[in-house]
């Protein structure tokens, strides 16, 4: 499992490198089989467009194709659902989030050579789009919509406060691994919602190969390990914590469970 890390994530498509950190974490996923439908959409893709000679009425085609004939949707129902974070299911599905959406955004645009990058804006992913010589402009994966200036800038002011500003790093285009850092942590917190914690481990401990000594992903941890009943690799988690965060609010929290923990018996799995 923890061979995924030593994969070059910029190598690849990020639609790729997802696919693999959700094999990582569940060995259910249908990782071959995605692969599959991928190269059938890129295929259909080419065969639909091949008429289309003017390069921007050929990307709103593929706009078109994505979200009104193939039904790729933002799950508005179940946002938090994990489904939308595995590929094989937001392929199976045509629902995701915007990262997820996103990613099968640009590895199908990239191969049919539209000018597309991925931006981690602060408040969700979106894609941007660099015609020569023009300035970007802005998709939401969610729904495919395009999306101005003054709209990201409201949405940051929703996020962080009446004071925040767009600032151009805002929109820079982002790398690979830091995406799917960041999607490994909305993995994490998906299957916690849905109690699934032998899956949320395997998302920690992945996490932990970024990060060996994050004080806070170990705690994280330690809620795992406590949900599966594993108290004493639970109460060494949490007492790292407290000894390297004392001062963090959550330290006298844990240092009553680590007390309780202590005086139940040890169930070791």
């Amino acid at each position: 499992m923890l061979e995924l890390f030593d994969e070059d994530f910029d190598s690849m498509e990020l639609a790729e490198g997802a696919l693999m950190l959700n094999k990582a974490v569940n060995p259910e996923t249908e990782k071959k089989w995605a692969e599959n439908e991928l190269e059938r959409l890129f295929s259909e893709a080419e065969q639909a467009l091949f008429h289309e000679v003017d390069e921007k009425q050929k990307f709103e085609a593929f706009l078109r194709l994505f979200y009104q004939e193939w039904g790729f949707q933002g799950d508005k129902d179940a946002y938090f659902n994990s489904n939308n974070a595995f590929m094989d299911k937001v392929l199976e599905r045509r629902k995701g989030i915007p990262v997820s959406l996103g990613a099968l955004l640009l590895y199908l645009g990239r191969k049919l050579g539209f000018p597309i990058e991925g931006v981690t804006f602060p408040t969700q992913f979106i894609v941007k789009l660099s015609w020569h010589g023009e300035k970007p402009q802005y998709i939401n994966p969610f729904n495919g919509e395009y999306v101005s200036l003054h709209t990201l800038t409201s949405w940051l002011i929703g996020q962080e406060g009446p004071l925040a500003t767009l600032k151009s790093k805002d929109l820079d285009a982002a790398d690979n691994p830091t995406v799917i850092g960041r999607w490994l942590a909305l993995l994490k917190s998906s299957l916690l919602r849905e109690e699934r914690y032998t899956l949320a481990l395997q998302c920690s401990n992945l996490a932990l190969t970024f990060v060996p000594d994050d004080p806070y992903e170990i705690r994280d941890r330690g809620y795992i390990y406590q949900q599966l009943d594993c108290h004493q690799i639970a109460t060494l988690d949490f007492q790292y914590f407290v000894d390297q965060c004392p001062d963090d609010p959550a330290s006298e929290l844990l240092k009553n469970q680590i007390s309780a923990m202590n005086k139940t018996a040890v169930v070791i799995h």
